[in-house]
């Protein structure tokens, strides 16, 4: 594997990588302004917003998010480091996008936002 992971971020589909962790995978991963989607330097782009930044619905970023997960499929020596993509300035919550990557491939490691939402949650005593 890859000793660098590759940044898992969200992005626009404009490539304007000027917030949040887009901004930092910019500044510090090799995420090329212009380019929205799609692996640069050690940076993966996941669009969440459009081209004039407003957010995109749910069912517009599956097919982004299938293709990230088919690319980290087809690349097992890399190591992708998935942030909560489009929890942050696009808006949506945890149980929204992380059912997107359930079944993701070993090589991507899920944020805790993420991975919490997909583990099954022991049953209370209650409940028992």
């Amino acid at each position: 594997m890859s000793e660098i992971p590759i940044f898992v971020f969200g992005s626009n589909l404009a490539g304007r990588h000027g917030a949040g962790a887009a901004l930092w995978a910019r500044e510090n991963r090799g995420a090329r302004y212009g380019i929205g989607v799609g692996h640069q330097g050690d940076s993966y782009a996941i669009p969440t917003k459009d081209e004039r930044l407003k957010t995109l619905p749910l069912h517009r970023i599956g097919p982004y998010v299938t293709g990230f997960l088919v690319y980290a499929e087809k690349h097992p020596e890399l190591r992708f480091e998935l942030t909560p993509i489009g929890c942050g300035l696009a808006g949506y919550r945890p149980w929204q996008i992380a059912p997107m990557f359930a079944g993701a491939p070993a090589n991507v490691v899920l944020p805790k936002e993420f991975a919490s939402v997909l583990s099954p949650q022991p049953l209370s005593e209650e409940v028992k």
